[in-house]
């Protein structure tokens, strides 16, 4: 006797029915489970269809949440802003500019008539103020340091190191007052 006509043919049994089979046959050859009845039961459970597909879950979902006219989702408005969060927003915000800036200055020269130095005596014929200079080289540098600063401050949190919300403030002051001082220690360089 096997699954399928116990069963009354290819109709799906539940899993009552599954495990009467499985006791079943235990009981039939008083002997131990042998991998036969094991290999059976896998088969059948692996061909078990579906209830849904994920579009029409993601259909009921959003069917039921027009009918309860709930909105889309909540505003970013609705949330306290916290040094935590506002840290790790302008984390994330300073790791695409990066790369976007390095990407970008990797493409200026492969497109870009000239050379690096051309463009830097360019820049110098200009006659900027010192000021402007300085000022320019520290928007520059003050992602960077930030970015660095609290990609160090990730590591350690990887550690283990810092998880409570105190230590999150305190690593977050301790981070901008860094991030401050390096960029502009490297801006007067």
């Amino acid at each position: 006797m096997n699954m399928f006509s116990l069963c009354g043919g290819f109709i799906q049994p539940s899993l009552e029915l599954s495990l009467f089979y499985l006791t079943f046959c235990y009981v039939k050859t008083s002997a131990k489970f042998t991998f036969n009845h094991f290999k059976v039961f896998w088969f059948y459970f692996s061909a078990v269809p579906l209830g849904t597909t994920a579009k029409e879950e993601m259909e009921r979902f959003w069917n039921k949440n027009t009918d309860l006219n709930r909105p889309l989702s909540p505003h970013i408005t609705i949330y306290s802003w916290s040094l935590p969060m506002a840290m790790s927003i302008c984390h994330r915000g300073t790791g695409v500019a990066l790369s976007a800036g390095v990407s970008l200055f990797g493409l200026s020269a492969l497109l870009v008539p000239g050379n690096f130095e051309s463009h830097l005596e360019l820049v110098k014929s200009l006659c900027l103020g010192p000021s402007l200079i300085y000022t320019a080289k520290f928007a520059l540098v003050f992602p960077l340091m930030y970015h660095t600063w609290n990609g160090i401050r990730h590591l350690i949190w990887d550690l283990g190191k810092g998880l409570k919300i105190p230590q999150l403030y305190q690593s977050g002051v301790a981070v901008l007052v860094l991030t401050v001082l390096s960029s502009v220690g490297l801006a007067a360089m």
